[in-house]
């Protein structure tokens, strides 16, 4: 067993920076075949295939994902990465600001892997991979709707790997920590490394702020035939941040 993909197709949301980028070029550094998606338009770079497709639709995640079937190949691997973040008190969160975020954190994660799974099922075989947050575990202020809508989409690929366990699919987490990314840059850098007692939040033990590839590789991991025996688990990659509350 390694970790070689070559001959896979992987296709990966919200890939067209941070985490979703750095998980679209380690998949094709391990030989996949990427198709990367977002709402940005597409572009094609070796062998990752740049495509429009916004989450929240469930229509363009179909004709997605059948495009991609059709003229890549059978989709043996899929990395839900398309998040967004609002933050603010609870009490004060509108409810476009709770609807935009589960719509593309948790209706997004659900339109693209029930697409995806459908076609998985007859094939017998495949890996899903949900880059959730760890947030989803352990309460964070001013981040409740993040925090709600992460926690959703993890339980539900856990789910979802419950029911496909039987047709050799295989459902995992990746849930991050801070991560040097375009959504982490507004954020007091020393204040994430030490916490925030005021806030009732931890540091990060291990002294650093990950990087996109550190999330990326732990994605690789788990879409490889090393993981085999591995599905419906919750991965935290987050420097020991929430002490695995």
């Amino acid at each position: 067993m390694n970790r070689d993909l070559t001959g896979e197709v992987a296709l990966v949301t919200g890939a067209a920076r941070g985490i979703g980028a750095a998980v679209a070029a380690a998949l094709a550094g391990e030989g996949a075949v990427v198709a990367a998606t977002d709402v940005l338009l597409g572009r094609t770079e070796g062998d990752i295939m740049h495509l429009t497709c916004d989450v929240t639709d469930a229509n363009q995640v179909e004709a997605l994902v059948g495009r991609v079937e059709r003229e890549i190949g059978p989709i043996g691997i899929l990395v839900n990465t398309a998040g967004v973040l609002r933050t603010g008190p609870a009490a004060e969160l509108t409810a476009d600001d709770w609807r935009a975020v589960f719509r593309v954190n948790t209706e997004g994660v659900f339109h693209v892997s029930s697409a995806v799974a459908r076609r998985m099922i007859p094939r017998r075989r495949g890996r899903i991979v949900t880059v959730a947050s760890n947030a989803g575990g352990i309460p964070r202020m001013g981040m409740s709707a993040y925090a709600a809508s992460k926690a959703a989409a993890a339980m539900f690929t856990r789910c979802l790997g419950l029911e496909l366990a039987a047709h050799g699919i295989r459902c995992n987490v990746v849930s991050p920590g801070s991560t040097d990314t375009a959504m982490q840059a507004g954020l007091d850098r020393e204040a994430v490394l030490r916490g925030d007692l005021a806030s009732f939040r931890t540091g990060i033990p291990l002294g650093r702020i990950a990087d996109p590839a550190d999330i990326a590789d732990a994605v690789a991991f788990l879409v490889s035939d090393r993981a085999r025996h591995i599905t419906m688990q919750d991965l935290y990659v987050d420097g020991g941040a929430t002490l695995r509350a």
